[in-house]
């Protein structure tokens, strides 16, 4: 294949996504068909298929897209120079709002997410591990900056994740939206504290 082919497949299938990505907004998950989607590429059915070889796969595809954004800019702060304590609650914040913006506020990419969890829970997985790494990063950093003290790395990056879930979940963002509980703050002070050298 030619690098000029390559590139109109490349594009072709970034098309496909932005497209679905934007039906799967519109009219929801359930409701869009790949026929929806080749309609308004001005494509035959036949040919979304010779890039993605269901539905499915087109969801995946974007849920990956739309996590992957989320990883990129957790990835952008754990890079940043700066004391480590003002990047993490950076990083936690951040996570928080994008998945807040991304999932809870529109119901219909709400309810694309409740299917990638229910389906494509490899997708989902995967996110959550980037993310527990990520998190890990930092604690790592600071450990190494003596900011931080966590003799085992791996099980401080998962207790951070686990303490979060209900700031980092979507679903469970959206569910603890007007129920009691701690504020985002609160729980990264928590989590910090937690984190905190014993003098």
């Amino acid at each position: 294949m030619t690098l000029v082919s390559e590139h109109i497949e490349s594009d072709t299938r970034e098309r496909i996504l932005e497209v679905a990505e934007r039906l799967f907004r519109q009219m929801g998950y359930q409701k869009t068909t790949v026929g929806d989607i080749a309609k308004e590429l001005r494509m035959s059915p036949a040919n979304v298929y010779r890039f993605f070889e269901s539905k499915k796969a087109i969801h995946q595809a974007v849920a990956r897209g739309l996590m992957g954004e989320v990883e990129l800019e957790a990835r952008r702060i754990v890079a940043k120079p700066g004391p480590v304590l003002e990047r993490f609650r950076e990083l936690l914040t951040t996570i928080h709002r994008m998945n807040s913006e991304r999932y809870v506020g529109d119901s219909k990419l709400h309810e694309m997410v409740a299917i990638a969890m229910e389906e494509d829970w490899d997708v989902c997985v995967a996110h959550i591990e980037c993310i527990a790494a990520i998190i890990g990063q930092v604690i790592a950093q600071g450990v190494a900056s003596g900011e931080f003290e966590a003799p085992d790395l791996q099980l401080a990056s998962l207790c951070s994740c686990t303490a979060m879930i209900r700031f980092f979940h979507p679903q469970m963002i959206a569910q603890a939206a007007n129920k009691p509980g701690p504020s985002i703050d609160q729980m990264i002070d928590f989590v910090i504290a937690g984190l905190t050298p014993r003098h």
